[in-house]
């Protein structure tokens, strides 16, 4: 059954300017473009002109940057989330609410049809694709990367010239881009060799550590219950917060990351992420949690990181063990309140103080001057209890 209505989640680029005219040519239906600004700054009037000349029915554009940050950015802050244990997951975060937000617009407008732009190869056609069986499975799911006849991006390139599609084309490029508020993420092209070292030219967010201010920088980062809501004592939003870390860590170096992580459908891919402010977050969030959190609830959240992480990659945001994690999160974070200081410097983030009005750590009981409410005889008996087994252990092993 031929759809009545397409909307597709349009950027501007090659790739989606294509897929628009594609999917008139291929569909003869009203194709609307859906934009959604993370916070990439995008020229959005050029994009809305170059969807219009394209054929587009109608261009939305939705500014959804206070909602990635709270809603999205700031959840995974307080998982401390990192898939693989480096990769912020920038990208990862952005596709659950763009795809949200592309079944809202679909509804609005009383299409039937959603299409997106993510090939057959990688992860996003997965994070796209289960948003929507999960928030409007009744609407067809339209994928021309898997669909089409083109195999690359010289096809394309051909395509548009043949079409007259405006947008800017180049047959040169080097690797892939994918921008937001929240990190730049680099691969493709010539970073595709592992070995080799990505070019100091490439990036865009942050300097190189050998290029960053000789002398440190000093910050304070106010936290309420795991979100962080100032920094030096002024309360911003959660766009101008990140947005103020992104510039404080981009000129100090913070926040590069060069790894091969494993993709969903099973391939490994080389990535390079710049996430500066994020990285300052979560180095704060985590030295905070050290001063609030109970030791044992602490180690549980911890061995659910690489689980709650893996969801968020595999494109799982809206799923049962999504909900059941996050209220279980947010249970943790009742008491990750207070303030974190930092130093910048040369492409690090380091914790240098902490402080807490519902802080577990005692002065008088961890000093080793002092000994007020902990007896040392105690643990005595603690080491002898824990002892036992392995001594039985040993035994066994001598009669072995």
């Amino acid at each position: 059954m031929m759809p009545k209505k397409i909307v597709l989640a349009y950027s501007g680029g090659l790739d989606t300017s294509v897929i628009l005219k594609w999917l008139l040519e291929k569909y003869g239906c009203p194709v609307v473009a859906f934009c959604a600004d993370v916070g990439q700054e995008e020229d959005w009037e050029e994009v809305r002109r170059r969807a219009l000349a394209v054929g587009a029915e109608e261009v939305i554009i939705r500014d959804l940057r206070e909602e990635f940050v709270s809603e999205f950015v700031f959840t995974a802050l307080k998982a401390n989330a990192a898939y693989e244990g480096w990769y912020l997951m920038g990208t990862s975060l952005a596709r659950p609410l763009i795809a949200r937000e592309q079944v809202r617009v679909a509804r609005e407008v009383g299409a039937d049809a959603v299409a997106h732009g993510a090939t057959g190869k990688g992860n996003d056609q997965v994070r796209f694709e289960l948003t929507y069986a999960a928030l409007a499975p009744e609407l067809e799911v339209i994928a021309p990367w898997r669909q089409w006849e083109f195999e690359g991006r010289e096809d394309l390139i051909r395509f548009a010239e043949e079409h007259g599609i405006p947008v800017p084309v180049t047959r040169e490029k080097p690797y892939s881009i994918d921008a937001n508020l929240f990190h730049i993420s680099y691969e493709g092209g010539i970073l595709e060799d592992p070995w080799a070292e990505p070019p100091e030219d490439m990036f865009r967010m942050t300097v190189s550590p050998e290029a960053a201010p000789d002398e440190p920088e000093y910050l304070e980062i106010d936290f309420e219950r795991g979100v962080p809501v100032a920094v030096n004592g002024q309360r911003l939003s959660p766009v101008e917060l990140l947005s103020l870390l992104n510039e404080m860590g981009g000129r100090h170096g913070v926040g590069r990351v060069d790894m091969v992580e494993n993709r969903f459908v099973g391939l490994k891919s080389r990535g390079i992420y710049e996430t500066p402010g994020g990285t300052i977050l979560h180095t704060a969030h985590r030295a905070l949690e050290h001063l609030t959190l109970d030791r044992e609830v602490m180690h549980l959240r911890d061995s659910l990181i690489p689980r709650f992480s893996e969801l968020i990659y595999y494109g799982f945001w809206f799923s049962p063990e999504m909900e059941a994690l996050r209220a279980f999160i947010e249970e943790t974070q009742k008491n990750v309140t207070g303030t974190v200081r930092l130093k910048l410097y040369k492409g690090q983030a380091m914790v240098v103080g902490r402080k807490s009005p519902v802080s577990l750590y005692r002065e008088d009981l961890a000093s080793f001057d002092r000994a007020e409410g902990y007896d040392q005889k105690d643990a005595e008996g603690f080491i002898r209890l824990q002892a036992l087994r392995l001594k039985l252990w040993s035994a066994r092993k001598g009669r072995a």
